[in-house]
């Protein structure tokens, strides 16, 4: 069986599969719903098999119990992975790093996270410290790599100004999230980052699941696409529904013309941008991870690229640059 294709993250050694598995909904919680760990084993198994062995969690993701279940998942087979975890923001003090990081080296079961992230950016008095202690910690053997996510370019001057050798930044892009392109992915270009691209279908809107927003659950109308009186939105911008709509309709012809999924389209379109390393999807069932194995797998012509960059530029026009898609643009935390 073919194993998908890897790329280098940017300028550094590491090299990741163009899918990785988004492991939040791993042990269950109130955003996913319960996951069985029979279904977990099943995807890291299928994943391990066809090359897709980056592994991305976080210790928010469920209070720590998508850390316990990768870690269940992985017995026996920790060195045919690569796993990525994430520190939240308001424990990146030296000490509170290191018991953080120890706790989730404990819940993963292995003794060395190969890609660690600081999950949101965090205050400018701290960066210097939290940087400091992730080199320490890599010099110990017990991380890999440090990588950082939802960091804009001035936060990212600030933490590599420390001297921390940052190897990626994960962030949120897809077909209907396109703000990385004004500034960000030229700048981690020239910086030698790679990018990990997270939310790669809009948390399903771009499956063709859902035909309006009254559809959809609550908790994924919460961005800048949609309206500021949607349930749990706080960001109080117009929202951009029309141009939302428009796209996922063209979308879906482009995606019947060429006899594929819309999600078969929408992942093999980010992966034409040569900068981004890795797409990291949540996977909760082997149907999930077979669709989007062949998502990674379909190549766009150019022609059908130029396609897609011209359909969904309205909708990038009107989102504009920040990347942040849950806050207002002016209270972006990305930046």
């Amino acid at each position: 069986m073919t194993k998908i294709e890897t790329r280098p993250c940017g300028n550094s050694s590491l090299s990741l599969p163009v899918l990785g598995i988004g492991c939040w909904s791993f042990g269950g919680g109130d955003y996913w719903g319960p996951q069985d760990q029979k279904d977990v084993d099943a995807v890291v198994s299928l994943a391990l098999e066809r090359g897709a062995n980056y592994f991305d969690t976080a210790e928010a993701y469920n209070e720590g119990r998508s850390e316990e279940s990768l870690g269940l998942a992985l017995r026996g087979r920790r060195s045919q992975a690569i796993l990525g975890a994430k520190i939240p923001p308001n424990a990146v003090q030296p000490e509170a790093l290191r018991l953080h990081c120890e706790a989730s080296l404990r819940r993963l079961q292995t003794d060395v996270i190969d890609l660690y992230m600081v999950h949101w950016p965090i205050p400018t008095p701290a960066v210097e410290g939290a940087f400091t202690t992730l080199q320490a910690l890599q010099s110990e053997g017990k991380i890999r790599t440090i990588g950082v996510s939802n960091f804009g370019a001035q936060q990212l001057d600030e933490a590599l100004r420390t001297g921390a050798r940052i190897v990626a930044n994960q962030l949120y892009y897809n077909l209907l999230s396109r703000a990385l392109e004004f500034e960000l992915i030229p700048y981690c270009a020239r910086r030698g980052l790679g990018i990990l691209a997270y939310m790669p279908l809009q948390q399903g809107l771009l499956t063709g699941k859902y035909a309006s927003a009254d559809e959809m659950p609550s908790v994924r109308t919460r961005t800048r696409h949609f309206r500021p009186d949607r349930p749990g939105s706080r960001h109080g911008e117009p929202g951009a529904e029309e141009e939302t709509f428009a796209a996922l309709r063209g979308l879906r012809e482009i995606a019947a013309g060429l006899d594929a999924s819309m999600s078969q389209v929408a992942l093999s379109w980010i992966l034409s941008r040569p900068e981004i390393t890795c797409i990291v999807a949540g996977i909760r069932s082997i149907e999930q991870l077979e669709a989007n194995l062949a998502g990674v797998e379909v190549k766009l012509a150019p022609g059908v690229v130029d396609r897609l960059d011209s359909l969904t530029q309205p909708l990038r026009d009107t989102l504009g640059p920040s990347p942040d898609y849950f806050q207002a643009t002016r209270d972006s935390r990305t930046f």
